[in-house]
């Protein structure tokens, strides 16, 4: 989901949210900054009323589910000067456990792959962000 800092939910759709993330469903939380991750943190609350967002650093199962990021923090936003964070919710708020949501704050890893091939961003951040999604996705297709 992109620009969760505009995202309102619904009590139906928070119970549906709710039964897809805790069938096993994953989501990845990304393009957002500042004050929009306390929208975010208060969505997600409707959600999973009991979930405890949990930081994010390099020993993390995700970014290591396929390509080995060790400092995810190293990959600057393209937007400015924010440094990003990297935030989950698992099962149970057990970092052991599956990790069931990330929230790239103060990021926009997509905007590296919106504009890849164009000369906007250097080419190792485009190569770096694409390191991310896969991970993503493997981690999404495999927990």
């Amino acid at each position: 989901m992109a620009e969760p800092g505009f995202w309102g939910v619904t009590p139906k759709e928070a119970t549906a949210l709710r039964s897809y993330l805790l069938k096993g469903g994953f989501l990845i939380f990304d393009d957002f900054r500042g004050p929009h991750w306390d929208n975010l943190q208060y969505q997600m609350k409707t959600v999973l009323p009991e979930a405890n967002w949990i930081r994010l650093d390099g020993t993390a199962r995700i970014f290591h589910s396929f390509f080995e990021i060790d400092h995810p923090e190293d990959l600057p936003a393209p937007y400015g000067n924010l440094e990003p964070s990297y935030w989950g919710l698992f099962e149970n708020n057990d970092p052991q456990k599956r990790l069931m949501v990330i929230a790239n704050v103060n990021n926009d890893i997509s905007e590296y792959w919106e504009f890849s091939g164009t000369g906007v961003s250097p080419v190792n951040l485009e190569n770096e962000s694409y390191k991310f999604g896969v991970n993503f996705v493997i981690y999404g297709l495999t927990h």
